[in-house]
């Protein structure tokens, strides 16, 4: 019997995934565990591994389509099966994904984000063709670029310069030898997207295309106001959704306390003396507070805790997540055995794993298990501010700036 290849769930909240890239082609040998295809998750972009030894045949899906969880995206042939051996499928006849496609342009539910992306494209919601009865986001983009003839969105530099593109697009274009200003994206605004990489030839030399002007979202009216509508990138939902989610349904307590650091960065002075005649990297605040909250976790194991199935786990394990920015969104990379490590040990971890989430490199085992979150704007001089526990841990710190202030050391009796 072949060996069906599923579209894994690698993550508790994962719906679906992205397809980057295969690695391997229809009726190539793999063996068990080889890496054979690259897919992009709402967080990170992870390589899967053949579930057994023998030959890929019956590849569903290509590079850029968007498959939910659990699906069959190929078959796996071992000794002495053949292609009518897979279920469902007689010599001549096609497969079930096959009949999917030639039958995809029927009456569908279109998603919320899927009406935002018509409206700013200025598309026929009702003409565009769907796959498993839900019109997607993907769906109207693709229908769009056809209707345009190849002429898509030009990339969209942000404020400071930098090409808007997805980590996972990032990354491909890198290990690809790619220029982002050569490429075309396909995203909302012209961003830069995984498929639009895979699209493109290998490293080659290219002159710098002439950007064209960037298709600019489309104007709507409601009531008296107008406004722009820009649909959310998958990344950008799913943080939506789980923070909202997290808000409604954890009890929120916030303490704010103020703690005198004068201490604490006269140590970190020392270090990064110490660093510079080492040749060594600097210590950041933000190190020196995930070794302290990881000093403090374990002292208080009522806080390095989860609450799962009405059951209370006391984690053995301290692990720290770390909130990053991206120009996509939020990421949380985790620092596992914070109190095992050093201070210089987190502050290079902290440094890798930024640069690397910037990058799209993370991989899945570096953004889940974290046991507690900091999240330090004290670098943009916010004072204090609310952040929303990342479930299913039990706490969150939010670090404001450092203020230098006068205080009372000695009081009178």
């Amino acid at each position: 019997m072949p060996t069906p290849f599923i579209m894994p769930k690698v993550d508790m909240d994962q719906e679906k995934a992205t397809i980057i890239s295969w690695n391997k082609s229809e009726g190539d040998e793999v063996k068990q565990d080889e890496t054979v295809l690259v897919v992009e998750t709402e967080k990170v972009a992870i390589d899967v591994p053949a579930p057994a030894t023998g030959t890929l045949v019956d590849i569903r899906f290509k590079a850029g389509d968007v498959v939910p969880i659990a699906t069959t995206i190929a078959y796996i042939l071992g000794k002495g099966e053949t292609i009518n051996d897979i279920p469902g499928r007689t010599a001549g006849t096609a497969t079930p994904a096959a009949k999917a496609v030639e039958t995809a342009k029927v009456a569908a539910t279109p998603t919320p984000v899927a009406l935002r992306a018509a409206l700013e494209l200025g598309v026929n919601i009702n003409e565009v063709p769907s796959h498993g009865g839900r019109i997607s986001r993907e769906d109207v983009e693709a229908y769009a670029k056809s209707l345009q003839g190849e002429v898509v969105a030009a990339v969209e530099p942000t404020e400071a310069g930098k090409i808007a593109a997805t980590p996972a697009a990032r990354r491909l274009a890198q290990e690809a030898g790619i220029a982002l200003e050569n490429l075309t994206g396909s995203g909302p605004r012209g961003r830069i997207q995984a498929q639009d990489v895979v699209a493109r030839p290998a490293a080659q030399p290219m002159a710098k295309p002439s950007v064209q002007p960037a298709v600019q979202p489309a104007t709507t009216s409601v009531g008296e106001r107008s406004a722009k509508v820009i649909p959310m990138t998958n990344m950008r939902q799913k943080i939506a959704e789980r923070l909202q989610a997290s808000f409604r349904d954890v009890p929120h307590i916030f303490l704010t306390a103020e703690a005198d650091v004068t201490r604490l960065e006269e140590a970190r002075k020392r270090l990064n003396d110490i660093a510079a005649k080492q040749s060594g990297s600097k210590v950041s605040l933000t190190a020196m507070l995930v070794k302290v909250i990881a000093w403090a976790l374990e002292r208080n194991p009522s806080m390095n805790a989860s609450l799962i199935d009405q059951s209370i786990y006391l984690w053995e394990d301290v692990n720290i997540g770390v909130a990053t920015a991206l120009d996509e969104g939020l990421i949380v990379p985790v620092i596992r055995n914070a109190n095992h490590l050093s201070i210089s040990q987190i502050s290079e971890k902290i440094v890798d794993l930024s640069k690397r989430a910037r990058e799209g490199k993370l991989t899945l085992s570096e953004v889940k298990g974290g046991t507690f979150t900091i999240s330090n704007l004290g670098m943009f001089g916010i004072p204090q501010f609310n952040a929303v526990i990342n479930p299913p841990e039990s706490g969150i710190l939010a670090t404001g700036a450092v203020v230098r202030k006068p205080v009372v050391v000695d009081e009178y009796d």
